[in-house]
């Protein structure tokens, strides 16, 4: 390409000021000739259509290409415009996803295709080209939420299943708007257009023609290209419940390692590290990781490994039979698993206010990302809680509100925060921290407009002005289903190793020759990891690492008999493979 050429084409381009539309060096794209393919374009052909799977990996060699969201709908808008050494696409091509998008040829040329798979495989093993499109798709993929393009919701701000459909799509980052029912002056001409009854809301729109009334989450995921495949298909070496940080750990050394090894959960993958807009202390990430990035990468790991991840597949039962186990799921649905991870998380508390469960979803949230952030416009926010979560939130909201109040119960943010998210709390302008304060009261017809909090001091009450509510007070495992299946302690959580040694059935564990290994539960070969486990450390570091030794138990679960390790034929004690 000429430089002329490069400077005529340059001209047209969007301009990558954040990272999302960076451009191929020569030899990147010499080293992908070798595994695609060069062909040349015309002038309105669509290289691939907003709905329809990814198929190829795409480069411009030369020529234009323009990316449409809603073309030839009311909606289309331009996304972008990329010239020669750009590449195409975004998220959903690494992850088995729809497009989110259109991409039209303005300006004839020459593209360089790769077929999807053989490119998934090229950016696991090529560390650099790997890095510089994954941040590129991982910036698309928020450019797009904040357009928002994708999918719309078109349901009551009232109705719990508007809030679960708006719920599943944020926690899995899916591009997408919500048209409410009771205040947007769109709603009205979508309901006459599509012929629906308000009575059939929520209701999912794409494409300006495919609509689903009240779809299930599972539908919602087939509709964007993931189906959610029956488990019972095959029998797994490892059944993981939970793909939050300790989740997707146990899937990718499990996978490495040669297990068969399926990981499921009932939302989405990530758990509360997904939700958490900044993690500056884990190690290896000077600068910090946010939550998602931190978990699309793991994804794409396990992926590449061969696990397999089901989004949404929520477990209800666990059963030994015939030394394994059955794993039951809500649709009725049965898997078969020799060993079992529970890595099922936490969720957080409720705010016990009264009038504020009309409010949740709405202007009342459990999380800060993206999406709630893009509600909050520039209003004044709070955030109530102590801990590393509620100051992550307030430093990422402080970005897009007026001002952030951090509502704090005790007296001493250090107690439970650590010290480099308090100083850069307390020296943010617009962060007011409030000690020893709780919130007494909501008020506001449609949405939040403003609080009642309490000094527990002094007892005095007074009003914020706040349009929004984050909730980041303590959390509660999700273990309802294990309830009479295994012990847990008071308050729910998962015992181990020498604590659930105490409860458990000796008789079981004689006819083994051992006890419960270290993250075991009173169920031999059930091992729990991360924030589920009774006495675990709440840190995404520690839930990784967990993740990572409870395959290591796994193995020696598979290998052990009575107190002994079993040796191969030249006695050599067997290692799970490639662990580090």
């Amino acid at each position: 390409m000429s430089t002329a050429e490069h400077e005529n084409a340059a001209v047209r381009e969007t301009p990558d000021r954040y990272g999302a539309f960076p451009r191929l060096t020569p030899e990147q794209l010499e080293d992908l000739t070798a595994h695609g393919e060069r062909r040349r374009t015309a002038e309105g052909e669509v290289l691939y259509r907003e709905g329809e799977p990814f198929r190829e990996f795409l480069a411009i060699l030369s020529g234009t290409v323009e990316i449409l969201h809603d073309q030839g709908g009311p909606d289309e808008q331009t996304v972008a415009v990329h010239g020669p050494g750009r590449f195409l696409g975004e998220l959903g091509l690494l992850e088995g996803q729809a497009a989110f998008n259109t991409a039209v040829v303005r300006e004839a040329g020459e593209i360089l295709a790769v077929p999807v798979e053989r490119q998934r495989a090229l950016v696991g093993s090529d560390p650099v080209l790997g890095d510089l499109i994954l941040r590129a798709y991982l910036g698309r993929r928020y450019l797009l939420i904040g357009l928002g393009a994708g999918f719309r919701i078109l349901g009551s701000c009232y109705s719990r299943d508007t809030l679960r459909l708006r719920e599943f799509a944020a926690r899995n980052r899916l591009p997408h708007r919500w048209v409410d029912l009771e205040r947007d002056k769109e709603a009205e001409a979508l309901l006459r257009r599509f012929a629906i009854r308000p009575e059939e809301t929520p209701v999912v729109l794409w494409q300006g023609e495919r609509l689903l009334r009240n779809p299930s989450n599972a539908e919602l995921a087939r509709l964007i290209g993931l189906p959610a495949p029956s488990p019972e298909k095959e029998r797994c070496d490892v059944m993981v419940v939970g793909a939050g940080p300790a989740g997707l750990a146990a899937a990718v050394y499990g996978a490495s390692d040669g297990l068969t090894t399926v990981t499921v959960d009932a939302v989405a993958t990530g758990g509360q590290a997904a939700t958490s807009s900044r993690i500056e202390n884990y190690l290896g990430f000077p600068s910090g990781i946010s939550g998602g990035e931190l978990i699309e990468r793991a994804v794409l790991q396990a992926h590449k490994f061969g696990a397999r991840l089901m989004v949404p597949a929520e477990v209800s039962g666990l059963a030994p039979q015939d030394d394994e186990y059955v794993v039951t799921f809500t649709d009725g649905s049965r898997a078969r698993a020799g060993a079992v991870v529970l890595a099922s998380g936490v969720r957080y508390r409720r705010l016990e206010v009264p009038g504020i469960d009309r409010l949740e979803g709405i202007s009342v949230y459990y999380a800060a990302t993206v999406h709630e952030a893009g509600l909050c416009r520039a209003d004044p926010v709070a955030v109530v809680g102590g801990g590393n979560s509620a100051g992550q939130a307030a430093l990422f909201l402080a970005h897009h509100a007026s001002g952030v109040h951090l509502l704090v119960r005790g007296s001493d943010l250090n107690a439970d925060m650590s010290r480099y998210l308090v100083d850069q709390v307390e020296q943010h302008p617009k962060i007011e921290v409030l000690l020893h304060t709780e919130v007494r009261g909501v008020a506001g017809e449609e949405r939040l407009e403003s609080l009642t909090v309490e000094d527990n001091a002094s007892n005095e009450r007074r009003e914020l002005r706040a349009a929004a509510l984050f909730v980041f007070i303590g959390a509660r495992p999700r273990t309802e289903w294990l309830g009479g299946v295994l012990a847990l302690d008071e308050r729910g959580f998962v015992l181990t190793g020498a604590d659930a040694q105490v409860l458990a059935d000796a008789n079981r564990w004689a006819s083994l020759g051992r006890d419960p290994l270290l993250l075991e539960t009173t169920l031999p070969g059930v091992f729990a990891a991360g924030d589920v486990r009774s006495g675990s450390v709440k840190r995404v570091a520690s839930a990784t690492g967990e993740g990572a030794m409870a395959i290591r138990l796994v193995h020696e679960h598979r290998e052990r008999r009575g107190n002994l390790v079993t040796a191969d034929s030249e006695g050599r004690r067997p290692v799970a493979g490639g662990s580090v």
